[in-house]
């Protein structure tokens, strides 16, 4: 199952309703959840791109469960001291993580790590999809991915690529292009985004994968130049850019996604309530604008089991990523 088809072949919201029994105890007409406040825990410092997300989906979710949202940030070890915090919380419902595709990434990468992401949790939501871009300095003779390709064949080992990190979404946009074009890009991490998009403006290195806002003022601007989307659609704002499955590798799909995971053993229930309000909120218009300013686009359309599924796979093709480039962080 891959996430991005999903997204184009749906609307733009699920909108499935709440069922009297799920929200109401039968005999005494009280909620049974939630009862108290809910901790949506997110693994990085405020104002990052995660946090942002989590507060406006708390923000949404407040009136209508009832029950006050309380962003909780627990920074640290790439956001799996949080994670391993809420595996081992009460499957209640009342403490959820904000995850994204990092979670999986980290699964292939550290060997020590305190949780189980396939075992200890249970997919709630998706929540939004952030596409890759693919950059380059405008002092590089190229202004396709095919034109990349060939000129990076003739220089191996000699064309740098800039991440936010090892380990991080962007590396693993390089890795896998590295791999299905047959070439050799020579991995320049960064501590972040920001630094990475700076230094490929500067000229420090020759080609980026960035989310969009780090570099979107850079590309109207002219100060790099963009070749293409790395998710499996072309995105909103950037409607000429072609995507690299387009351009140069069919098949090719790489994006960072956000969502929501509860404990495992959290009642199905609980998790189906979930799971429909989230959709609702991140449908509704002035959080699809918002999503939109941050270059993401809004999901919210799968099932708890099948956003369970769409995990499983991304960590199995992240394994295979991490394997075939050796790559380990710990």
């Amino acid at each position: 199952m891959t996430l991005e088809p999903l997204a184009s072949a749906f609307a733009v919201a699920a909108t499935l309703a709440v069922t009297p029994a799920l929200a109401q105890a039968p005999a005494a007409g009280k909620p049974t959840y939630p009862v108290r406040a809910v901790r949506l825990v997110v693994g990085f410092a405020p104002g990052g791109g995660t946090d942002i997300l989590a507060r406006l989906i708390a923000q949404k979710l407040t009136p209508v469960l009832g029950e006050q949202i309380v962003v909780d940030n627990r920074p640290g070890a790439n956001g799996n001291l949080a994670a391993e915090m809420v595996a081992k919380t009460p499957a209640d419902g009342h403490t959820l993580l904000i995850m994204s595709v990092q979670y999986t990434i980290g699964k292939a990468l550290y060997r020590n790590l305190g949780y189980d992401l396939e075992k200890d949790f249970v997919g709630v939501a998706d929540v939004a999809l952030v596409p890759q871009v693919v950059v380059v300095h405008p002092s590089l003779p190229v202004k396709s991915v095919n034109e990349l390709i060939a000129f990076a064949r003739s220089r191996p080992g000699q064309i740098t690529y800039a991440s936010s990190g090892n380990g991080s979404v962007e590396q693993m946009a390089g890795e896998m292009l590295k791999n299905a074009a047959k070439i050799d890009l020579l991995h320049v991490p960064y501590k972040g985004g920001g630094p990475a998009a700076i230094d490929l403006v500067a000229g420090h290195v020759y080609v980026g994968f960035n989310t969009i806002p780090p570099v979107m003022q850079f590309i109207k601007h002219g100060r790099v130049r963009i070749l293409a989307v790395t998710s499996a659609t072309r995105v909103n704002v950037l409607p000429e850019v072609p995507t690299v499955a387009e351009a140069a590798i069919p098949g090719y799909a790489m994006s960072t996604w956000y969502g929501i995971l509860a404990p495992s053993g959290t009642p199905p229930a609980v998790v189906g309530l979930l799971n429909s309000e989230i959709a609702k909120a991140v449908a509704a218009t002035d959080i699809t604008e918002k999503f939109t300013a941050l270059g993401a686009g809004p999901l919210g359309r799968m099932k708890p089991e099948q956003f369970s599924a769409f995990i499983r796979d991304e960590v199995a093709k992240y394994a295979k990523v991490a394997r075939e480039n050796s790559l380990k962080v710990d």
